[in-house]
Parts: structure tokens; C-alpha cells; sequence
């Protein structure tokens, strides 16, 4: 079976709370020098980048993975076939990978160091990483901490995490959260992810003779029965990792820095992750990212795989051909120089606030002096114009 045990990778070598070294459970598709890294959100494992990975490279059937060594020569010959190789995991608490049983050992920036150290068991060099969900806030801490290994970023139905995880509260969440609470079979699961992944217009279109909830309903108690319910440790950790996701605006100006180009890609009626979030994550990355909207619900990746497919195509081809960032971004040009200012003013308050009172300064002891010359002029002018005294005169 194809399993990282990141601590062949990581300095030091980390382990569990309960001493049981980490492995990451993963699957390859596809061969050829471009590759891609696909990071998956809460609770989901790496099949659920399905129509993606065949979208990508052509197929579903993973590749025969063998155990691979660090190799000095990343990324492979130069003669290597042209081509996609994807690579998509179960995160850490999900899956086949390991479940660490403590809080503490789930947070983005841990998953995100998982992620290397499945890059260096790879043998890759650089890759395009694409996200989703909370894989969205892992590949965002991934290219703030490895940037020169990454040749693209998407993000699909992300948001920046801690309070914007929280959805839109109305009656159907609340039902949802309580169902979603409840679920203790792969049954009950089933019906619950339905309706948190896709809007009711498109569970309710017919395919052939039936609706597209009661197939996508028998595909997912299938997939989860097969993948086994996530634990409460799992659940919990990963759940704790989206709470406790920032990225700091150091973090952001290293990414929008490092040269690469950036997909935000969104479900226009995502009811998890809202749109709004999105679009304000597009433009704290500017001016390196793309805002693409797309008519579906949280899983847009699933809901309209051709149009995501076609998005993610393009973000390679882009960044393959060497597309500038401004030539990529399309959010108006005066809303970029808008944001890289704020973005810039944010890095260092102090100087900012520092350089506006001294033109604030400049300003008022310029038009001190210009009152100053001012009244001594008019005084001047007052003084010739005053009326001379003359005495009384003698009789």
C-alpha cells in the first residue's frame, strides 16, 4: 500500500502523542514531467477528487506505487513524457492515514508539512497544489512555507478560516448540523453530505430514470462504508485546524510575492463556505489571483467538473507559458492597486501611519507659513494705512 511515513522527511522525525510514527495514505494517476497535488477538506478522502484526477490526466486507475527514496535529482529525467501526474491523500484523521488522537496534532500548518514531506517521498521538486476546503487553508500555508515549490495555486471553496468557517446560520443549517450530529451510519452520513455538498437543482435533475440524489446517494454510502466513518479524534482535530487557520499578512505578501499564479474557484450557493469570504480571499492575494464563480454548491469540483477541470487547465497552461500575474488577475486594475496598498500598509502600520502625520506635518507647517506671511503682510499694509494723530490747535 502506498503510505509516507513523514518522519523520514520531517527534522526529528515526528511522531503521535502516542509514539506511532505518522503515514500518509496517497494514490498517483498518470504520468509526465507537470505535476499536481491535490489536498482534500474536512472529512473527505483522496477519491473525492474524482472527476479532477480523470480530468487531469485521463484516468481513474492509480498508478502501481512502489516506496520511493529522496532523490537529489527531483522531478525525474529531462527525457520524462509530457504529461500530468496527480497526487491526491487522505489528510492526517481520515482515511487510511494515521489518526494522532490529540487536538494539538491537527493544524494547517502541520497538514501543510505533511504535504511536503509527500513532495520529498514523491521525488517532486515543484508541483501545482490545489485545495479545497480546508485543503484550500493547507495549500495556502504550504505555499507561504515552500513557495519556490510551488508552480501554481487553486483554491476551491475556501475561505480564510476561524470565524469566516462558519456558515450562513438559517433554518436549513441548523437542521443540517443537527442531522450531520446525529449521523452514526454510512446511510445517515450519505443523506446529510447530499445536501451540504450540492444545491437541490442539481440533486433534483433526472439521470435516465432517476434522480441524481438517489445515485449520488447509493455512490456515497458505498464510499463511506468502504472508507469507514471518520473517528471523533479525526473529526474533531481537523475540525480544530479550520478554527484555528490564519494566515498572517506576512504569510500572504510571501505568496503574492513568490511569482506564481493564483485560481480562487467558488460555488456561487456554497452553503458551507460562503462566497463572500472567497471573493475577500482574491483580493488579499492580488495581484496574482483569478476569481472564477461558478453556478454549484460546495463540491463545485463535482457539480460542474468540466467547467473546474477547464479552470485548473488553464492555470497550468498560464503558468507553463509564463503569463504575468496582472495579465492573470481579473479584478480591476484600480481595486488591485487598492489592495496591494492596504496589504502593503497592513506589513507595516507603523511606518504608514508614521509617514501620513509627517505629510500631515509637511501640510500644516506649510500653511502656517502661508497664514504667518499672510497677517504680517496685512499688518504691514494696516500700519501705512493708519491715520496720522494730530494735536489740537492753538488759538
Amino acid at each position: 500500500m502506498p503510505f509516507c511515513d513523514i518522519s523520514k522527511y520531517q527534522n526529528g522525525g515526528e511522531r503521535s502523542t502516542a509514539g506511532n510514527a505518522i503515514k500518509i495514505f496517497y494514490q498517483t494517476y498518470g504520468q509526465g514531467k507537470t505535476k499536481a497535488l491535490l489536498i482534500i477538506g474536512l472529512a473527505g478522502t483522496h477519491d473525492s477528487w474524482g472527476p479532477q484526477v480523470k480530468g487531469l490526466t485521463g484516468t481513474e486507475t492509480p498508478n502501481e506505487a512502489e516506496p520511493l527514496t529522496v532523490d537529489e535529482s527531483l522531478n525525474g529525467p529531462d527525457d520524462e513524457v509530457d504529461g500530468i501526474e496527480v497526487c491526491s491523500f487522505d489528510n492526517r484523521g481520515m482515511g487510511r492515514s494515521s489518526v494522532p488522537t490529540k487536538k494539538s496534532e491537527y493544524t494547517t500548518t502541520i497538514m501543510a508539512k505533511d504535504a511536503v514531506a509527500l513532495m520529498d517521498h514523491l521525488c517532486w521538486k515543484k508541483a501545482h497544489v490545489f485545495g479545497h476546503s480546508m485543503g484550500a487553508m493547507i495549500a495556502c500555508k504550504l505555499a507561504a512555507m515552500v513557495p519556490d515549490r510551488i508552480s501554481s495555486l487553486a483554491l476551491l471553496n475556501g475561505t480564510g478560516g476561524g470565524y469566516e468557517c462558519f456558515p450562513k446560520i438559517d433554518r436549513q443549517m441548523i437542521s443540517l448540523a443537527f442531522r450531520f450530529l446525529r449521523a452514526k451510519t454510512p446511510e445517515q452520513r450519505a443523506a446529510v453530505d447530499l445536501d451540504t455538498h450540492y444545491t437541490k437543482e442539481y440533486l433534483d435533475e433526472y439521470v435516465g430514470t432517476n434522480t441524481r440524489r438517489k445515485v449520488l446517494y447509493q455512490e456515497y454510502v458505498k464510499g463511506i462504508s468502504s472508507a469507514g466513518m471518520q473517528s471523533n479524534y479525526g473529526f474533531e482535530g481537523q475540525v480544530n485546524a479550520c478554527w484555528r487557520h490564519k494566515m498572517t499578512s506576512k504569510e500572504l505578501e510571501t505568496i503574492c510575492s513568490a511569482g506564481f499564479l493564483i485560481s480562487v474557484i467558488h460555488g456561487r450557493h456554497d452553503i458551507i463556505a460562503q462566497l463572500y469570504y472567497a471573493r475577500k480571499l482574491a483580493k488579499k492575494l492580488q495581484p496574482a489571483a483569478r476569481m472564477i464563480e461558478l453556478h454549484g454548491g460546495h463540491l463545485v469540483s463535482h457539480e460542474r467538473p468540466e467547467e473546474v477541470n477547464q479552470a485548473l487547465l488553464d492555470l497550468i497552461k498560464a503558468s507553463e507559458s509564463k503569463l504575468s500575474q496582472h495579465e492573470w488577475s481579473n479584478l480591476p486594475k484600480n481595486e488591485i492597486v487598492w489592495q496591494v496598498t492596504r496589504r502593503n500598509c497592513e506589513e507595516g502600520r507603523l511606518k504608514c501611519i508614521f509617514d501620513v502625520l509627517l505629510k500631515l506635518q509637511i501640510f500644516f507647517l506649510y500653511f502656517f507659513g502661508l497664514f504667518v506671511m499672510a497677517f504680517e503682510s496685512t499688518r504691514k499694509i494696516f500700519r501705512t494705512l493708519k491715520p496720522v494723530r494730530i494735536g489740537a490747535s492753538l488759538s
